[in-house]
């Protein structure tokens, strides 16, 4: 029998993941993180997003879904960067922020600089695959401007990370 020192158990929550979906809310967890952190010294971020492309049936040919594609893979790297200078501005260190775009892995152009891909899981399920790989202590998210109804009808990714995280802090800024 194996005994495990409670530093081993105890989750690192200067370790933190931003999970970012291109909307303003995801920019206020980003606006958040930075207030709260600031430019106290022994934090590391990642800001991350998972990829979901839009339906191949709502295109009139491959061509025009491939340029979609693409142009959202464009914009969501450019709020990628946006949301580490935010973070830079306020004092963090350029070693302790990050980007992490995980492309899907049905993409019509593979993302060859990717080291790994999303296979088309629910992005609450991808977000909290990128917590356990990466060891973050602490998960943020912005919230969904969904209604009590839409809410309870279609979920959101913010209550799925709620409900099924383990051994992490949530922030949910709304």
């Amino acid at each position: 029998m194996t005994t495990r020192n409670a530093r081993e158990d105890a989750m690192d929550c200067t370790h933190i993941m931003i999970a970012v979906d291109g909307s303003e809310n995801s920019m206020r967890a980003v606006d958040y993180t930075a207030a709260i952190i600031g430019c106290r010294g022994g934090f590391t971020v990642q800001v991350v997003h998972i990829e979901r492309l839009p339906d191949r049936d709502l295109f009139p040919d491959e061509a025009a879904w491939k340029e979609s594609c693409d142009a959202y893979a464009a914009d969501m790297r450019r709020f990628l960067a946006e949301s580490r200078q935010k973070l830079l501005d306020v004092g963090m260190g350029s070693d302790d922020v990050t980007e992490l775009y995980v492309p899907s892995c049905q993409r019509p152009s593979p993302d060859q600089e990717a080291l790994r891909c999303s296979h088309g899981a629910t992005i609450s399920q991808e977000i909290l695959r990128c917590m356990e790989e990466g060891g973050y202590g602490t998960i943020v998210v912005g919230r969904r401007g969904l209604s009590k109804a839409e809410e309870f009808i279609f979920g959101s990714v913010s209550s799925k990370i709620v409900h099924h995280a383990k051994g992490c802090t949530i922030w949910v800024v709304s």
